[in-house]
């Protein structure tokens, strides 16, 4: 008998199959209710006493080479299984790619360094953390100018002197003391001010200015390069300038574009004027020049900002600021073909 449980353990080492219904088959053979196993176990009380332990050790063994035998064929056909899904028919189209989108604030901010690239001007950046001299001395706004009160800023409590940008104004001031005239530069970026967050104003917003510093440069150059500007953007060439105030710009003066009335929409964003302000601009005023160490006798010049945001809106009808931060895919894939 126990020879022959010792050929049945032969048998199962060299069992091989690739299908599972034969690998099934195998098992029900051997450990099965009425398998081969449980046949063996019920002759043990008929094995003389001498031979029991060997014939017990014996029927042990065949159990467990048929059990190892199963497992292992098992788990090697799983395996091939799991390939053939991950890797196929190799012939077969693979997967479309997600292609991902631009954010519109990225998309305008892209459209006004193209226009301003093609009449000379560079981008320049500078840090969001800022002190009291770039952000607000040197453009002419001294301690205690009420001037300051126009802008709510974010103050580092450990230190009064730092603060969140209101402005990229202060990259213009770092650009122009560490380079010298001609400047003609842009300086697209982030900035904070302390205000309601609504569905037209952010506690962020994102800003780009410009900077225009040379010999004879007249208010009729910061118009034209307006005027230029507008109808490269919005393809409405009809602006007007307001007079303004701002105290790093003398004069300084507010930007209207016609936006016309053609449609509901046209009446709602003009409030029925046709007319839509889009940016402030101005000449440089002597003193912010003078403080960034050019020499206002020789040097002239214009600044000019905008909110790329609130331009965003416009161009994309987008009705509510707060959407440009709130990072929902399902409105950010809108701009999927969008360049």
């Amino acid at each position: 008998m126990i020879d022959k449980i010792k050929e049945h353990i032969a048998i199962v080492k060299g069992f091989q199959s690739k299908s599972l219904d034969d690998i099934e088959a195998f098992r029900i053979k051997y450990l099965g209710k009425k398998g081969l196993l449980n046949e063996f176990f019920a002759d043990f009380k008929n094995v003389p006493n001498e031979q029991k332990k060997e014939f017990g050790q014996t029927i042990n063994m065949l159990k467990t080479s048929a059990a190892d035998k199963i497992n292992s064929l098992k788990q090697a056909l799983e395996n091939k299984t799991e390939e053939k899904g991950i890797y196929g028919d190799l012939t077969r189209p693979g997967e479309p790619m997600e292609i991902g989108a631009r954010h519109p604030i990225s998309i305008v901010k892209n459209q006004i360094i193209d226009i301003f690239s093609r009449i000379g001007f560079n981008v320049s950046e500078g840090p969001e953390i800022e002190d009291d001299w770039h952000n607000f001395t040197a453009l002419n706004l001294p301690e205690y100018h009420p001037a300051r009160d126009m802008q709510d800023t974010f103050f580092i409590q450990t230190d009064p002197d730092i603060l969140l940008r209101t402005h990229t104004s202060s990259v213009q001031v770092r650009y122009m003391e560490n380079n010298k005239p001609p400047i003609r530069t842009i300086s697209p970026g982030r900035v904070y001010r302390n205000e309601a967050i609504s569905a037209r104003s952010h506690c962020f917003f994102h800003q780009v200015e410009g900077l225009y510093i040379d010999k004879d440069v007249s208010f009729a150059d910061l118009k034209q390069t307006l005027q230029f500007f507008t109808t490269e953007l919005f393809g409405k060439s009809k602006i007007r300038l307001r007079p303004s105030y701002f105290p790093f710009t003398e004069p300084s003066a507010e930007v209207d574009v016609y936006w016309g009335l053609e449609t509901e929409t046209d009446y709602k964003m003009t409030k029925g004027t046709g007319w839509l302000e889009i940016m402030g601009c101005g000449m440089v005023d002597p003193n912010v020049l003078d403080n960034c160490g050019i020499d206002s006798r020789e040097y002239s010049g214009f600044a000019f900002g905008m909110g790329i945001d609130r331009i965003a809106l416009l161009l994309h009808q987008i009705s509510d600021i707060r959407l440009l931060s709130e990072n929902d895919i399902r409105f950010l894939e809108q701009f999927k073909s969008a360049l």
